[in-house]
């Protein structure tokens, strides 16, 4: 997960946001692959519909952010400038490196929820492996800054609120296929987009109105299709 994470934070550093983030939602396909190819789990005509599906509602929700930010390119040649290049192309590669990671620890995750039978543990197992191996990366590729206590707390909510997102997702990648249970991750894109419009800090545009449906659609399919239990 660390690797994941690094490889990530760099692609956000380097890339616009929203194309960073759609990036980032390549990772359940990639988890979808990689799960077919570890625990010859079956990718039904279904499945693969809905992470199409739901990876197109994603592209909808931030078409309005490529068209902005492709104004301000063409607007400003010292943003075009930082946005081509080599630089550009480690930026994406990164990024795309990241989604295969992530779909790898997935399936790691899977397996060792699935071996203890306890997905806190399992979690706890990677924490323990990856908070070391983080510590590290932060020495040698980032400098290191002391933060504030409003940061520090927002950091330990948000570490807290993490911990409990991988308990869930291990959970899910236990019980269910890990296309069905990745699939979901989409929902946050979905569920981003209707609070921003809830709370008046994102404009409603009938693109991210069509991906939110994209989305919600699919995922209630998903649900609707029935648990398709991995039977050992």
């Amino acid at each position: 997960m660390t690797e994941y994470q690094q490889l990530f934070s760099f692609s956000v550093q380097r890339l616009p946001l929203s194309q960073a983030i759609v990036l980032s939602f390549t990772t359940p396909i990639m988890a979808s692959i990689a799960a077919r190819i570890a625990f010859l789990e079956k990718l039904k005509i279904a499945d693969i519909a809905g992470l199409a599906c739901n990876f197109f509602g994603v592209l909808f929700i931030f078409r309005q952010s490529f068209t902005a930010q492709g104004e301000l390119v063409r607007a400003g040649s010292a943003s075009a400038a930082n946005l081509k290049g080599m630089h550009y192309v480690y930026a994406i590669i990164a990024g795309l490196f990241s989604s295969v990671t992530g779909g790898i620890s997935y399936c790691l995750i899977k397996a060792g929820s699935k071996a203890c039978d306890q997905p806190v543990t399992t979690v706890f197992s990677f924490g323990i492996l990856a908070s070391p191996a983080a510590l590290v990366c932060m020495f040698i590729f980032e400098e290191f800054v002391l933060p504030e206590l409003r940061s520090l707390f927002l950091m330990l909510l948000l570490g807290g609120l993490a911990f409990l997102a991988e308990v869930f997702l291990a959970r899910g990648l236990q019980l269910e296929q890990t296309s069905k249970a990745a699939n979901f991750q989409y929902t946050e894109a979905a569920f981003t987009e209707l609070w921003g419009i809830a709370s008046s800090t994102i404009l409603p545009s009938f693109g991210g109105l069509i991906g939110c449906l994209l989305i919600l659609a699919s995922t209630g399919c998903t649900i609707y299709i029935g648990p398709d239990k991995d039977m050992e």
